[in-house]
């Protein structure tokens, strides 16, 4: 109806909602008690909220997020909520740990993208149930680990992380971005991979990462999801660190993006046309 939505890391007690008409001002969602759109008190867990996403399916709006490194999903009749867990549960706590994100394809069947640890992040996926409830397990596919040099760099800290997917569908193939390296590393940055189906095989795009700081006006870009505006123009939400020399209150990000052609018949390229850190005519 007009109103974009924001959703982040960063809530004490929960998950807070901000609201926009024009992407570029932003205020805390009118209505809502304390600004929060989920409230510890309404689902399983009571600290480390992270990595909320929010999805529209059949009249009904899902939040699926990550608290106390466990899967918590809550649904609510507005985008506000307040979202809700009927069963205050994490979901499969023994496979699902963070980051989750949901793709449903163009046919219609649900997959949950998500990080497990395993001497470091690596992310995995499964077909979801029809009712949102549960992954069926037999379809658990490891999607990838860290393989790359730019994903495992020498700065500290040093950690083996693949992180924060999400997936994008074009021209009947799948594109699963992820962040590498520590968030807290000025080198977190964006990549992706691609692949016919999607749970893979999938090849990691020779020209990663597609979105990195420069090292002088932003650094620690990474952990992402993409949205289209009014205009049909495609975006990148991320988080950036605060300064060069302070990580947090990390800072939320919008940059336009979109897909180019590849020469030699290749796949077409996923471009992020910044980072920026300047005023940007808004799209």
């Amino acid at each position: 109806e007009g109103i974009y939505y924001l959703y982040g890391t960063g809530g004490k007690k929960g998950i807070k909602v901000y609201q926009s008409e024009d992407l570029s001002t932003w205020s805390p969602a009118v209505g809502v008690k304390d600004g929060y759109a989920i409230d510890s008190s309404d689902v399983w867990g009571w600290h480390s909220f992270w990595a909320p996403e929010v999805y529209p399916i059949e009249n009904k709006f899902y939040m699926f997020l990550s608290s106390m490194t466990q899967l918590v999903i809550a649904e609510s009749d507005s985008p506000l909520g307040p979202f809700v867990q009927k069963i205050q549960r994490p979901v499969h706590p023994d496979i699902i740990r963070i980051d989750s994100h949901l793709f449903t394809d163009t046919y219609g069947k649900r997959y949950l993208y998500f990080v497990r640890f395993n001497k470091g992040n690596e992310i995995w996926m499964a077909e979801m149930k029809e009712d949102l409830s549960d992954i069926k397990e037999e379809t658990l596919t490891k999607c990838f680990g860290v393989t790359e040099p730019w994903e495992h760099t020498e700065k500290e800290p040093v950690a083996r992380i693949a992180e924060g997917p999400f997936m994008l569908k074009h021209k009947g193939l799948y594109y699963l971005t992820y962040s590498a390296n520590h968030f807290r590393s000025q080198d977190y940055a964006v990549g992706y991979a691609i692949s016919k189906t999607p749970s893979g095989p999938f090849e990691k795009y020779e020209g990663n990462p597609i979105m990195i700081g420069d090292m002088k006006n932003i650094f620690g870009t990474g952990h992402h999801s993409f949205f289209n505006s009014r205009s049909g123009q495609m975006y990148i939400v991320y988080h950036s660190h605060k300064s060069g020399t302070a990580i947090q209150p990390r800072t939320t990000c919008l940059d336009r993006c979109g897909f180019e052609k590849s020469a030699g018949g290749k796949p077409d390229r996923l471009v992020v046309y910044g980072p920026t850190f300047s005023p940007q005519p808004v799209k």
